[in-house]
């Protein structure tokens, strides 16, 4: 018999309380004590016009006019929907975007957030899913004309009752007058659907809950360590359970201001951090590897900043080193799942810099986290790879309409399979190692694209990288690696990161084709999307590098 504690199973941490609360609760409850503390500040490019039809660009909101503004928005949104429906927002990072999340949680309205990228069809996918009532979204954005996308993605659709662009939302919303009690919303009710990243290029929508989501968001910002009514600095995208809710519900619980940039640009993210004198930033690896390459870093007054916080996609422990050195901070990084309301588990800024540099963190209370043989369902060993499964109040109430999807992905006793690889150690440190579907299995053995990313972003050429499986007549798959230059002039000799893998792997993880690209398709919440870099490499749009014959 194997002992249990052999096992590489966690069980909840339950000293800390699942909190009984809705997302208007957590608001109600920041105005009420920290009613004249800043809490929402509006960052744009210099220059640029507002997206929501005011006047400037640089407002800001207390809690308590921005508990007002929301109940304010939760009246008027009750003149056009009924408690319970969905109402879409497809825009980018404005200030209406997190009053109209918290109006429609005071209404009792299920939020369906959309990335501001899509297309007509993809929107309308989202709309007709979802089964939305509204629509919200702003005229334009990054030279799409989103109304025209707009009133092409709702047409005929029966469902979709109102269609309100936020360049209207002054004359809307802003002028509507009227008191009174809002519905009940309980803490175990819908508040969003988040639909999945799409790194397998097939959405889903997962179904999130109050309870869930302001519950994750006080574990995680107290894991980060944002200090009490402190500044934390993003332009992680509200359309993410990164931006709207670890980011803008974590910001409440600590009664903190919460700058929200429109969107990501090196310099206009630096500036804010200096102006604004940040206690924390937050981005996704390739937006902490951009602000470290901007040409003007050193100039930025960065002194007050003490936290990093980091996720979305393994970060590199070069980077995570990079980072603190830079910086002059102490790292965190989450490990997630939009279905898990996200955070599963996340380092601490305390941790010893091994764990920082190259594990996933630990669970965060309340969660079960187990890892299981994806052929068997046994857990395995501590130490041994398998599927990462948790457990927990945090868990999706399913994917929306889609109960056969939802049953694949939670099984019977509760356990959501996240699907993603990975490795739990004796104390509870979880190592990601990458996702089930990506394993690469080449002539019968296992490799990780984590394991061989992690060497080759410690070449100084190398910006970014990805490591994917290609199909091969021989091994099944064989390992190949697409690499983003640190100098768009300068690609690294294939022979160098051929060597570097060679002198830290076994032979048989080291690529065996090489491709190049400007960027790395992203998912909306940093993921890279190896489906669309497969599809490149197939279609010949990749170039490929080759060895000097020579060595």
């Amino acid at each position: 018999m194997t002992a249990t504690a052999d096992l590489a199973y966690w069980p909840a941490n339950t000293s800390h309380p699942v909190l009984e609360l809705t997302t208007g609760d957590l608001l109600r409850q920041a105005a009420a004590d920290a009613g004249e503390q800043i809490a929402l500040i509006e960052v744009a490019p210099p220059g640029a016009p507002s997206l929501a039809g005011a006047d400037r660009t640089d407002r800001q909101w207390t809690y308590g006019r921005l508990l007002a503004e929301a109940e304010q928005c939760a009246h008027w949104l009750l003149t056009r929907f009924s408690p319970g429906e969905r109402i879409t927002v497809w825009a980018p990072n404005i200030p209406e975007w997190t009053i109209l999340q918290y109006g429609a949680a005071l209404a009792g309205l299920v939020l369906v957030t959309a990335n501001p990228a899509l297309r007509a069809a993809e929107l309308r996918y989202v709309l007709e899913q979802s089964r939305s009532a509204g629509l919200f979204h702003t005229a334009t954005f990054r030279g799409s004309d989103m109304t025209a996308i707009a009133r092409e993605a709702s047409a005929g659709l029966p469902d979709v009752r109102a269609t309100v662009c936020f360049g209207d939302w002054p004359e809307a919303v802003g002028s509507h007058r009227e008191t009174g009690a809002l519905p009940a919303v309980r803490p175990g009710d819908a508040a969003q659907i988040q639909y999945t990243s799409g790194t397998t290029g097939f959405p889903k929508g997962a179904l999130l809950h109050h309870r869930g989501l302001v519950t994750n968001a006080r574990f995680s910002i107290d894991r980060a360590q944002l200090p009490h009514q402190g500044v934390l600095v993003s332009a992680m995208p509200l359309f993410h359970t990164a931006g709207c809710a670890m980011g803008v519900l974590g910001g409440a619980h600590q009664r903190a201001a919460y700058v929200l940039c429109q969107l990501f640009d090196p310099a206009l993210v630096l500036t804010a951090a200096a102006q604004h004198h940040a206690d924390m930033l937050a981005g996704v690896p390739t937006m902490l590897i951009a602000l470290l390459n901007h040409p003007g870093f050193d100039r930025f007054d960065l002194s007050r900043l003490s936290r990093v916080l980091s996720g979305g996609s393994p970060v590199p422990p070069e980077l995570v080193r990079r980072v603190e050195e830079r910086f002059g901070v102490r790292f965190t990084a989450v490990y997630g799942q939009t279905e898990l309301s996200p955070v599963i588990t996340q380092t601490s800024p305390d941790d010893a810099p091994e764990d920082k540099a190259t594990t996933a963190g630990r669970p965060l209370p309340q969660l079960e986290l187990a890892v299981r043989d994806p052929a068997t369902g046994r857990t395995v060993h501590k130490g041994q790879t398998g599927e990462i499964c948790a457990r927990g109040y945090q868990t999706m109430l399913g994917y929306f309409g889609m109960p056969e999807r939802t049953a694949e992905t939670i099984d019977a006793d509760g356990w959501l399979h996240t699907g993603d690889l990975g490795v739990l150690d004796e104390r509870g440190y979880l190592t990601v190692t990458g996702r089930l579907k990506d394993m690469i299995i080449r002539g019968g053995e296992n490799i990780y694209a984590t394991e061989i990313e992690q060497v080759l972003f410690t070449h100084p050429g190398v910006r970014d990288v990805t490591v994917l499986g290609l199909p091969d007549p021989t091994w099944g798959e064989i390992v190949a690696a697409v690499v983003v230059p640190a100098d768009a002039d300068q690609i690294p000799p294939v022979a160098e990161l051929h060597d570097l893998c060679r002198a830290k792997l076994a032979p048989h993880k080291t690529p065996a084709r090489w491709f190049t690209t400007a960027e790395l398709p992203l998912t909306g919440s940093g993921k890279i999307q190896k489906f669309r870099l497969r599809d490149r490499i197939e279609q010949a749009e990749l170039p490929e590098l080759t060895r000097d014959p020579a060595r």
